[in-house]
């Protein structure tokens, strides 16, 4: 017995994280994947059973879980972001909703038969989309512009909105006063973001005020910050059902804007754990369906989602993003972007079992209609939103391009190397004397410092990676360590300083968490090769072939070249580092140092 619930908690691990990185090896979307897996792992081999193996504990661990993940999202959101925006988004989360709600009750009374009071408690429970569906999406397409912005703050702050409408809702119907629903609604909601608001701030600040006094020890931080969100939620809910949501997602946000405290590290560790939770989240919630939730339904089913997603969804971005600075192709976006995830089924789940047990008999059918709704718009959403968002020029897949971090001749050079072979290329530099050479060759630039908060107004689209060549080797780690966030770190460069941070056969020696991957080769140091410029070397660009291969390019240049650059023969870009070295085959284009001509060789 002890074994087999062994096997399905590890199972849930494996399989939550394991289906992530597969998504991320195949470039699909990773809820797709944990769908399917923990659909198979639940009802078709019976590896785990949430109920048996959580009991009366899962839906507290769901909660808990959540909790922990909206905090995170409340670090993510900065309010920096969203100026142009900001009215959007308040409509979103106030206007829409209600469009969103009414409409969804409606085509529940009306299409799926349910009674009124069913119907709107329904409504309330799928106007929620949530960071566990939406947050994988967004990080897998990476939309351009304002659109992601608007998403990401959406589906963070939709989710404590639509649980605490649920929940009045639902203790609506339990009183059996529907008729002063209104009135109860809007008391909770008041209480609800009192409560919310207050303990959110008290303790965030409370956080703050230990942190500048350093009465935590650095080991502890991470695990102190989640001992305060788990608290503050814990409190939230005592005082008031389901307000702890809104309080750790404020205490997230204020965490994210304040000034007096460092919290990189917080952001990186809750970032960890969001992986893991919803990888288990997922897990559990394919886990625990059925069959006959998903394929239980005629004609009504299909014609219950066109509803969500052709009807409201869409009116409900129209009315919140009207006379907005948004284009039409985010608009566009936005309207076809609203997935339901974990905290729809909990909710719906938990509200199923306690109608039935006071009576309400036909709350049973809160639950497969739910898993209808969250299966379908994520099978939907994850399969056409990548398409759609490359198909409007908001996002593309895999980009080639290169963002240089200095634009001194080298810099330059390379960028123009890259930008002949049809990559888009932007370089930023402070110098005017750069910036000034980088524009007459036709280069992109700004004049902007690297580390700016205000990058993020930088246009990065089909820009795939950095490339660190400033001078100054500590400038170019912190670049690197900067838009880790945006690149990943196997696409953030920087030229190797030469003091040992590569060993004899080129493998980094200082750990990557502080730079960025070293470029071309060990001896590679800004130095040595503005040296070799001004000694004559080029840059070169060579198409090779059967006739003309790698070796004999390099039997002419007395095997002295530099590879920098490998175009393959289906465009994509390959960059030498001291790590990995590959061997230019034919057909493939080159982009390599080539040395100086010497005395002797000229005379020859």
């Amino acid at each position: 017995m002890n074994e087999h619930l062994l096997i399905s908690l590890g199972s849930i691990l494996v399989l939550g994280v394991g289906a992530q990185w597969l998504a991320w090896r195949l470039r699909l979307p990773s809820i797709l994947l944990l769908l399917l897996f923990g659909f198979i792992a639940g009802p078709i081999a019976g590896l785990v059973d949430p109920d048996e193996l959580f009991g009366r504990l899962l839906f507290p661990l769901v909660s808990v879980s959540v909790a922990i993940i909206l905090f995170e999202g409340g670090l993510s959101l900065r309010l920096s972001e969203i100026p142009k925006v900001r009215g959007v988004i308040f409509r979103l989360i106030t206007i829409g909703t209600i469009v969103t709600w009414a409409i969804i009750a409606l085509a529940a009374y009306y299409i799926l038969a349910m009674d009124l009071a069913l119907s709107i408690l329904l409504g309330a429970i799928l106007v929620v989309t949530g960071p566990t569906v939406v947050g994988p999406l967004l990080q897998q397409i990476r939309p351009r512009g304002q659109a992601g912005v608007v998403l990401k703050w959406e589906g963070i702050l939709i989710d404590p909105v639509g649980v605490m409408l649920a929940v009045l809702i639902f203790e609506a119907i339990l009183s059996d006063d529907l008729y002063h629903a209104p009135l109860v609604v809007l008391n909770g909601v008041l209480l609800t973001l009192l409560i919310g608001v207050v303990l959110g701030v008290l303790s965030a600040g409370l956080m703050v005020a230990l942190l500048r006094r350093h009465w935590i020890p650095d080991h502890l931080q991470n695990g102190f910050s989640l001992l305060l969100a788990v608290s503050a939620f814990v409190a939230s809910d005592l005082l008031h059902p389901e307000s702890g949501l809104l309080t750790v997602t404020v205490m997230g946000i204020f965490l994210a804007n304040q000034k007096w405290v460092s919290i990189k590290h917080l952001i990186e560790f809750k970032e960890s754990l969001r992986v893991l939770f919803i990888g288990s989240l997922f897990i559990l919630l394919a886990a625990r369906l059925k069959f006959e939730d998903i394929t239980g339904f005629g004609w009504e089913g299909p014609l219950f989602m066109a509803v969500l997603v052709l009807l409201a969804r869409p009116l409900a971005t129209l009315v919140s993003t009207w006379r907005s600075e948004l284009s039409g192709r985010e608009r566009l976006f936005i309207a076809w972007m609203a997935p339901r995830g974990i905290v729809a089924a909990s909710v719906a789940s938990i509200f199923a079992f306690d109608l039935v047990a006071a009576g309400h008999v036909r709350a049973e059918q809160l639950k497969p209609v739910t898993f209808l709704v969250i299966v379908s718009s994520v099978a939907l959403y994850g399969l056409t939103s990548g398409p759609l968002a490359r198909k409007l020029g908001l996002s593309e897949q895999n980009p080639q391009g290169v963002f240089f971090v200095g634009a001194h001749l080298l810099a330059r050079t390379l960028a123009a190397a890259l930008q002949a072979q049809g990559f888009r290329v932007t370089l930023i530099d402070t110098n005017p004397a750069n910036l000034k050479a980088a524009q007459n060759m036709g280069l992109p630039v700004y004049h902007q410092n690297a580390l700016s908060e205000d990058m993020l107004d930088v246009e990065l689209r089909g820009i795939g990676r950095l490339l660190a060549m400033t001078p100054n080797n500590e400038v170019n780690a912190l670049a690197a360590l900067h838009y880790s966030e945006i690149f990943g770190r196997s696409e953030v460069y920087q030229l190797t300083s030469g003091k040992g941070e590569v060993d004899n056969v080129g493998q980094q020696t200082l750990p990557q968490h502080l730079g960025g991957r070293f470029l071309f080769s060990k001896k590679a140091t800004c130095t040595y090769l503005e040296k070799q410029f001004a000694a004559g070397a080029e840059i070169q660009t060579i198409s090779l072939n059967k006739s003309f291969d790698y070796v004999a390019f390099q039997t002419q240049h007395n095997n002295k070249a530099l590879p920098l650059f490998l175009v393959t023969a289906n465009k994509k870009l390959v960059i030498y580092t001291t790590d990995y070295q590959p061997i230019p085959k034919s057909g493939q284009t080159l982009i390599a140092l080539t040395p100086p001509v010497t005395a002797s060789e000229q005379a020859r």
